[in-house]
């Protein structure tokens, strides 16, 4: 334990879970989603649900949507941002099962048409987990820099984006690997010593089974 786990990140309170950490979620999303969202559905479970108005984890969500860090203070005003950008935007509240009390879906649709759905939990001093993405369990804290690749289940696939990572010079700290079913879509999360290039992210994309691959930077 450090002293950041103690006294918890420099932020715009009032909640290290309920602001900072929704904050974090919200600029994973925007991360992966690679683009400006256009619109954004955004639900609420658990204590979330139940203080997302009064803990202002609905400005939050989408401060870090707009790419707001959570020690930025127009976090309050993100709404006005949101709107003024021509984000539309809604917040709902629905029991999303077994998961952590502080945890948000978020339903995501881009300028160029790319849609996403990421579910997200805050679990305590601002820190976070990403548990799925569109649908397929990830489970990645984005604490280090995170390559997310999107590519179809199929032999090889692993051993072709390990290779150029290993080209560059990128070592592999953790890996994860998840699919729908035998053959079908998968989603591969793997956290990387150092940060990945435009050059290795374009030979990366360039690979047959991949669909789309980008990296969430660590903060």
């Amino acid at each position: 334990m450090n002293v950041f786990d103690i006294i918890g990140p420099v932020m715009v309170g009032p909640s290290s879970s309920h602001t900072a950490g929704a904050v974090r979620i919200g600029r994973i999303a925007r991360f992966l989603l690679n683009e400006e969202p256009l619109n954004v559905r955004i639900v609420f479970h658990g204590s979330f649900a139940k203080t997302y108005k009064g803990h202002g984890t609905d400005r939050a969500i989408l401060a870090g949507l707009l790419g707001m860090l959570p020690d930025d203070r127009r976090i309050k005003d993100s709404l006005t941002f949101a709107n003024n950008m021509g984000m539309s935007y809604s917040f709902a509240t629905a029991d999303l099962g077994d998961v952590h009390p502080n945890t948000v879906l978020i339903s995501l649709k881009g300028k160029s048409g790319r849609e996403l759905e990421i579910l997200g939990s805050s679990i305590g001093g601002g820190r976070i987990i990403i548990n799925k993405i569109n649908g397929l369990e990830v489970n990645f804290r984005g604490e280090g820099h995170t390559l997310v690749v999107f590519h179809n289940d199929m032999p090889g696939a692993v051993a072709a984006v390990t290779h150029i990572l290993a080209r560059g010079c990128i070592n592999i700290a953790q890996m994860k690997v998840s699919r729908s079913c035998r053959g079908g879509k998968a989603i591969m999360i793997i956290e990387t010593d150092q940060l990945i290039d435009n050059e290795l992210m374009m030979s990366i994309r360039s690979i047959n089974c991949v669909t789309f691959a980008v990296v969430v930077p660590s903060e």
